[in-house]
């Protein structure tokens, strides 16, 4: 087995996965997806249906071909497109500050608050949200806040078919529900990482679908 020094920041991510397993135990509000291979929780209602309308017409104005640290838009990987939402808005500020409240994370942890918008066609193939460490990307990820630990999407729209968020591992497709947030722990309970959270945006297959996203690092991130 891998010793804590040989996996980053894993002390780190123990200790922020068991306050929020906690966290969310406590709130009557959060759903647990019946698996024993990841921690998956929803919340139903957590943006209104104006604010997705809001957020919807944001990510259209910020929205460009999806990237990746090793891959580009041409390889087919990722071809939805997204954007960083201005976190000086007010209504951006206002949803990641109840996200954090939500988990019980710092704000400063968390990334800048994206959004992602799928037409017919495109997808996210399956992958998962932390950074491997023996990559290149890595050297710089280190130095700007670390491992990611927890990551939180909101569906913004109903989509008319297809475009659901597949954990692959687990076996549940979560189909997309306006305002549903999900949240999920990239990491077990020792602080190792999860490749139980393995997931994908199937295609889309009519309609349009919106997401947004927050990932959180095991320290500030900058």
């Amino acid at each position: 087995m891998p010793t804590t020094e040989l996996i980053p920041d894993k002390d780190a991510l123990r200790r922020v996965g068991e306050t929020v397993r906690a966290r969310l135990a406590a709130d009557p509000r959060v759903y647990k997806v019946p698996t024993e291979k990841a921690e998956i929780f929803a919340v139903g209602d957590f943006i209104t249906p104006s604010e997705c309308q809001r957020l919807m017409r944001m990510i259209d104005t910020v929205a460009q071909p999806s990237k990746l640290y090793d891959q580009d838009y041409s390889t087919g990987f990722r071809t939805s497109y997204s954007g960083d939402l201005n976190g000086h808005d007010p209504l951006v500020k206002a949803i990641g500050r109840r996200i954090d409240d939500l988990l019980g994370i710092n704000g400063i942890c968390g990334e800048s608050i994206q959004g992602q918008r799928y037409y017919p066609g495109q997808e996210f193939k399956p992958h998962n949200d932390w950074f491997y460490t023996s990559e290149d990307y890595w050297k710089t990820e280190r130095k700007r806040g670390g491992q990611r630990s927890w990551t939180a999407m909101a569906f913004l729209n109903n989509v008319d078919k297809g475009g659901e968020t597949h954990f692959v591992e687990v076996g549940a497709k979560i189909e997309p529900k306006a305002g549903v947030l999900m949240v999920w722990n990239n990491a077990l309970a020792d602080g190792s990482p999860n490749e139980n959270t393995l997931h994908a945006g199937t295609p889309v297959l009519e309609g349009v679908k919106y997401v947004l996203t927050k990932w959180y690092r095991t320290r500030r991130h900058s």
